[in-house]
């Protein structure tokens, strides 16, 4: 399968440098037994090495872990940002043939989840920090926002580029850039907005200065959008949809895989459950352009949720700036709500974007 899909994905001539980062990663990784490094933020998991003098004659290397030499990621040169290749597997297509929105979703979260143990932080968890461990404190999502342009295709190779900065005195931000690795072609953005939680309390509360400092050494020292744009989708505000709803799909009950290590329903879950209640005919003629999540409120394995979704009102479109925050090519809009089937408490609220699914050749 790897193989496959190596060869299917990187044989393009303009592709010569990845086909052949791809063929050779694993004798590339077996030779390297050791990277020197002049910064002491570079982990043992993460297969650098620090030379001392005392190392000058002979270097003291960490033997890299089988993930990492499989693993095609690396940090940027000024260790600001982290980018990883990703093939699309046969499991992560649907019914377009393409990567679902639910694939791209998890992706992102595996880059991030990447990025943070690459820079030292915890396996044992969302890039928690030594002292968020220490505190039993964990990330949650507070807004989740992605655009794809082209959707990759199976055995598709695709690079993604994330970085993370502040937000305010509350939180924390990451941004994610996607390419195709055949073509360099820029195929999606994302930005996403983390709070902190006490993981006992389950309480939300101000990033702490002592975590702060953990975080920021690895923060661009210059804002870097992944939307940089005026008025941006990023930005608008969703409206609560009201009932009666024009189509829902009730009493949805969390799986056990739902759950993730923070031992509530994972964010990814929750996009499954927004499309539950979408209309047949936009799913079969339409693909998903955009979409926004704002997370208001755990969902635990015990819940049962209704999805809700209603074509969104004219007159909202357009909100937050004018009607130019949507890609020009967005035909139809959908406000969603899930909420909990005991007392209608809001879980989340999202808006979808769809366009006209391209013609097959």
């Amino acid at each position: 399968m790897l193989s496959q899909g190596t060869f299917q994905a990187c044989n393009a001539p303009i592709n010569d440098q990845c086909s052949k980062r791809f063929l050779n990663s694993n004798s590339i990784w077996c030779k390297k037994s050791s990277i020197s490094l002049s910064s002491s933020s570079g982990r043992a998991g993460s297969g650098l090495a620090v030379a001392t003098n005392e190392t000058k004659s002979k270097q003291v290397a960490y033997e890299p872990s089988l993930a990492d030499r499989l693993r095609l990621g690396s940090m940027s040169e000024d260790r600001m940002s982290y980018k990883e290749k990703f093939i699309v597997r046969c499991y992560e297509v649907g019914i377009n043939k393409t990567a679902t929105v639910e694939t791209i979703a998890n992706l992102l979260q595996e880059v991030g989840c990447n990025h943070a143990q690459m820079v030292g932080f915890s396996t044992d968890g969302f890039a928690t920090t030594h002292t968020m461990r220490r505190l039993h404190l964990i990330w949650v999502t507070a807004r989740l926002y992605i655009e794809i342009y082209k959707y990759p295709a199976w055995s598709d190779v695709v690079e993604i580029e994330t970085w993370c900065q502040s937000e305010g005195r509350i939180g924390t931000r990451r941004d994610w850039i996607l390419k195709d690795c055949a073509t360099g072609e820029l195929i999606g953005r994302a930005t996403s907005k983390w709070l902190m939680m006490n993981q006992d309390t389950r309480r939300l509360q101000k990033v702490t200065d002592e975590v702060r400092d953990e975080i920021t050494a690895y923060f661009p020292k210059e804002l870097r959008l992944a939307f940089p744009e005026e008025n941006n989708g990023s930005l608008k505000k969703i409206a609560k949809l009201e009932d009666p709803a024009e189509y829902s799909k009730l009493g949805l009950v969390p799986r056990r895989a739902d759950l993730d290590m923070n031992q509530h329903v994972n964010n990814v879950t929750y996009i499954g459950w927004v499309l539950e209640s979408m209309p047949q005919e936009i799913i079969d003629t339409h693909e998903l352009q955009t979409i926004t999540l704002d997370y208001r409120r755990e969902c635990q394995q015990d819940d049962v949720v209704d999805s809700l979704t209603s074509v969104e009102p004219i007159e909202d479109v357009g909100a937050n700036g004018s009607a130019a925050t949507a890609p020009k090519d967005v035909d139809k809009s959908f406000l969603h709500l899930l909420r909990l089937s005991s007392d209608g408490l809001e879980i989340n609220r999202c808006r979808t974007e769809w366009r006209k699914k391209p013609a097959r050749i």
